[in-house]
C-alpha cells in the first residue's frame, strides 16, 4: 500500500483527518482498483495542499472572511477531478473508470473548467459563499454529518447551528439565483427566469405546463431550478452534480452510507444529538454493533433450524420460511455501506433455491382446484394433470423483481412520475422497460438514460447507480407528455424478465 501524503504542519494534519477519507471515498469511484484509488488520493491530496500553501493562508473559519476558493473538502474532490484528468492527458487513461474517460473527453467536463460564467450554478453558487457558511452547508448536506459534529468541526453554537442552516440554505439559494441571471442565456430562458425563481420558493406553488416542458428540455435552467428549490430534499444531489461533476450523485450517496454506518443504525445525527464524552459514545457504538452482530447470528440458526425441519404437506408452512429467510437477508443487505458499486455485480444471489415437487399430493391439488383467485405471483414451477385427462398446465418462474410506478404530479398536458425497482438479484447493469397505454411520451429522465420506441420504452442504468445489491432498490423519474387519458403504465421488465407491480 503507498504511503499516505505527509501534513507539513498541524494545521496540515487537522485537514488530512477530516478530509482524507471523503477525497479516498471519491478516488475510489474514479479508477479501476483500491491501489490505484489510493495513489490518485494521494496525488490529488497533495495537490490541494500545495494549492493551500501557494496561496499562502489555510481555509478560514472565522465569521466575516469571504471565500477564495471552495471549502476544503469539495476543493480536494475538484483536485481528483484535476489529477484524474491529467492521467488521461498523459496515457494513464487506463487506470481509470471508463465511464469516467468518457466524461473527461466529452464537452461536460469543460463547463467544470471552462469561462466562469458558464459553469454549473451550483459551483458559482457555493463558490460566491463566505467559507463559513459554505463549509457549513457542504459538511451538513453533502457529507451528511450530525450539527453537533459540524458545529464542533467549524467552531459553532450547537444550540443555534440549525437556524444558521437554514439561513444558508436561503443564502446559498440567493447566490445561485443571481448566478443563473448573470448567465448568458436565449430570450427563450431570460423570459422564464423570473418564473422559475417565483415557483421554486414555495412547496405549494404550482409549475405552469409550459415552464415544466422548458425545463424538459434545458439543462442549464433545471440545474438552476434544482438549486432554487430548497424543498423537495434535492438540494444534496444539486450540490454534489453542480460541484463535484462526474460521479457526484454516487459520491453523495456513499457519504450517506458512510455517514449511518459511522451513527449505527437510525438517521444521520441521532447519535450525537445529546453531546456527552466521547469515549461513551464510542462505547455505546460497540455494544450497538455487538448487540446487531449477534442478533443477526440468531437470525441465521432460526432460519436454518427452519430450514431443516421436516414439513409433512409441501404446499404450505415451506413459502412462510422462505419469507422469512428473504426478510433476513434484505434486512442485513440494507445496513451494508456502499463500498465499491463494481463489486456488487459477483455477488452470489442470496434467494435459497428449492426443487419442487413434481407429484403433488391430493391435499394440495384439491386446494389449486378450490380457489377462485389463483395465485398472480406463483412460487416456483409445478405441473399436475386433471382427473380427465385434460392437458397439463405449467406455471411460469416467480418474477424476480417488482415495481412501483408513482404518478408525483400532473398538469393539463404533462405529468412527473418516479419508478422504483427492488430486484432480488445482485445487478452489475440494468434496463427498466415498459409500455404506455395512451400515448405517453417521455420528455425527460433523471438517474437513467431513456429510449423510447412508439408506446415501448426503455431506462438504462446511468453511470453511477449501474450495481444494484440482492434485495437493493433502483429509482428513477420522468417527465412526460399526455394526452386525453394517462392510465399506468404495463408490462415492466427488467433485464428482459417480467416484473410483478405493487
Amino acid at each position: 500500500m503507498p504511503d499516505l501524503p505527509t501534513p507539513q504542519d498541524a494545521t496540515e494534519a487537522a485537514l488530512f483527518s477530516e478530509c482524507w477519507d471523503a477525497v479516498l471515498s471519491y478516488a475510489d469511484l474514479c479508477t479501476s482498483g483500491s491501489l490505484t484509488a489510493h495513489q490518485l488520493a494521494t496525488e490529488a491530496f497533495t495537490l490541494g495542499m500545495r494549492e493551500v500553501r501557494a496561496a499562502g493562508t489555510v481555509p478560514a473559519r472565522g465569521p466575516g472572511r469571504r471565500a477564495a476558493r471552495l471549502p476544503m473538502i469539495p476543493e480536494l474532490l475538484t483536485a481528483v477531478r484535476n489529477t484524474a484528468a491529467g492521467w488521461e492527458a498523459d496515457g494513464a487513461g487506463h487506470k481509470l473508470d471508463p465511464d469516467l474517460r468518457l466524461w473527461l473527453n466529452s464537452g461536460q467536463a469543460a463547463r467544470y473548467t471552462g469561462p466562469p460564467l458558464q459553469r454549473p450554478v451550483a459551483l458559482r453558487g457555493l463558490r460566491d459563499m463566505q467559507d463559513a457558511d459554505a463549509s457549513l452547508l457542504w459538511l451538513a448536506e453533502v457529507e451528511a454529518l450530525p450539527l453537533p459534529t459540524v458545529a464542533r468541526r467549524l467552531g459553532l453554537d450547537p444550540a443555534t447551528i440549525a437556524e444558521e442552516l437554514d439561513q444558508v440554505r436561503g443564502l446559498f439559494r440567493d447566490r445561485c439565483h443571481r448566478a443563473h441571471v448573470d448567465t448568458p442565456m436565449d430570450a427563450q430562458c431570460r423570459s422564464y427566469a423570473r418564473l422559475l425563481d417565483a415557483v421554486t420558493r414555495s412547496p405549494a406553488a404550482d409549475t405552469p405546463g409550459d415552464l415544466s416542458r422548458h425545463l424538459a428540455t434545458c439543462v442549464q435552467c433545471a440545474e438552476a431550478a434544482a438549486c432554487l428549490r430548497l424543498h423537495g430534499g434535492g438540494l444534496p444531489a444539486a450540490l454534489a452534480g453542480g460541484v463535484v461533476g462526474w460521479g457526484g450523485l454516487a459520491y453523495l450517496e456513499r457519504r450517506r452510507r458512510a455517514a449511518e454506518v459511522r451513527l449505527g443504525v437510525g438517521r444521520p445525527g441521532a447519535a450525537e444529538a445529546d453531546g456527552g464524552d466521547p469515549k461513551e459514545k464510542e462505547g455505546r457504538s460497540r455494544v450497538l454493533r455487538n448487540g446487531l452482530l449477534a442478533a443477526a447470528v440468531l437470525l441465521s440458526v432460526l432460519a436454518l433450524g427452519v430450514s431443516m425441519m421436516p414439513f409433512g404437506d409441501s404446499g404450505g408452512s415451506g413459502g412462510s420460511a422462505d419469507s422469512g429467510d428473504d426478510k433476513a437477508v434484505a434486512a442485513s443487505d440494507d445496513r451494508q455501506p456502499v463500498v465499491d458499486p463494481a463489486a456488487s455485480g459477483t455477488a452470489a444471489d442470496p434467494t435459497p433455491s428449492r426443487t419442487p415437487s413434481t407429484t403433488p399430493s391430493p391435499t394440495a391439488s384439491k386446494g389449486k382446484s378450490d380457489r377462485k383467485n389463483p395465485d398472480p405471483e406463483p412460487q416456483g414451477t409445478s405441473s399436475a394433470t386433471t382427473g380427465s385427462g385434460g392437458p397439463s398446465r405449467t406455471t411460469g418462474p416467480a418474477p424476480t423483481c417488482r415495481v412501483d410506478y408513482n404518478l408525483d404530479s400532473q398538469w393539463p398536458d404533462g405529468f412527473q412520475a418516479t419508478v422504483t425497482v427492488t430486484t432480488d438479484k445482485a445487478l452489475s447493469g440494468w434496463q427498466v422497460a415498459w409500455s404506455f397505454r395512451d400515448g405517453q411520451q417521455v420528455g425527460q429522465m433523471w438517474d437513467a438514460t431513456v429510449h423510447q420506441n412508439g408506446s415501448r420504452v426503455t431506462a438504462g442504468a446511468a453511470d453511477y447507480n449501474k450495481s444494484v445489491a440482492a434485495h437493493g432498490t433502483l429509482t428513477f423519474g420522468f417527465l412526460a407528455s399526455w394526452q386525453d387519458k394517462n392510465r399506468v403504465p404495463y408490462a415492466f421488465t427488467l433485464n428482459g424478465a417480467a416484473c410483478a407491480t405493487s
